[in-house]
């Protein structure tokens, strides 16, 4: 009988540098996104913790789940370790409420970087006071059957993005981004030059010394 679906499978162990994920907790998902042709990210999840909880940073601990059952949830964050964020693919549906208040408790114990859940959430009043943090698709205060099937460590498919094991999700108030885990030094160092860039134009802007060329020029092609 074949296992698929109710697969466990084994993700390599990371090659990315404790302090390159570090790094990346000071980059803006926006500024991260515009790093990779704009291509890169997750549509239609929101922020469900406080606004003041800092930005999520970790890689990827997949999870594939038939919608409204939560089984193999429970069986991933058994097997967490800190620093992984939870990627779950429910389908978007939001009919039942895969993780909640207990859940995110012993996640954020384990050590957990923040929850991502393509699918809905209960217990919202409590991620919106904490900074544990949780983007989902939706709510529902209908809680999820436990009877599978559901697969770990499987690449996903999150608001139109596809997630592998082991890839860097970064997190914050303008929404999520993902970065091959192959790619993860060339889209820092991209990252990091972007900020820069932007913090010149800021001081340019208080200054009013900022111009735009770039736009008369596009205007002057377009108009012939």
């Amino acid at each position: 009988m074949s296992s698929i679906g109710f697969r466990i499978l084994d993700r390599a162990p990371s090659n990315l540098a404790p302090e390159t994920l570090a790094k990346f907790a000071t980059v803006g998902a926006a500024q991260i996104s515009d790093c990779m042709g704009r291509l890169y990210g997750v549509v239609g999840l929101l922020p469900r913790h406080a606004p003041t909880a800092a930005r999520m940073v970790g890689v990827a601990l997949t999870v594939k789940t038939r919608p409204g059952d939560n089984l193999m949830i429970h069986k991933a964050i058994s097997l967490s370790q800190p620093g992984e964020v939870l990627v779950v693919d429910a389908g978007g549906d939001l009919t039942n409420a895969l993780v909640g208040e207990l859940m995110a408790m012993e996640a954020q114990r384990r050590g957990m970087a923040g929850f991502v859940i393509d699918g809905a959430v209960r217990d919202v009043d409590v991620f919106a006071q904490g900074d544990f943090p949780c983007f989902a698709r939706g709510v529902s205060h209908r809680g999820p059957y436990k009877d599978g099937p559901g697969e770990i460590n499987v690449p996903v498919s999150i608001g139109g993005q596809v997630v592998f094991p082991g890839d860097v999700i970064v997190g914050d108030a303008d929404g999520l981004v993902v970065i091959p885990a192959a790619h993860a030094e060339d889209v820092l160092a991209d990252a990091l030059k972007k900020e820069q860039d932007e913090a010149k134009t800021k001081e340019k802007i208080l200054a009013g010394t900022y111009t735009k060329p770039w736009m008369d020029e596009i205007l002057a092609a377009r108009r012939g």
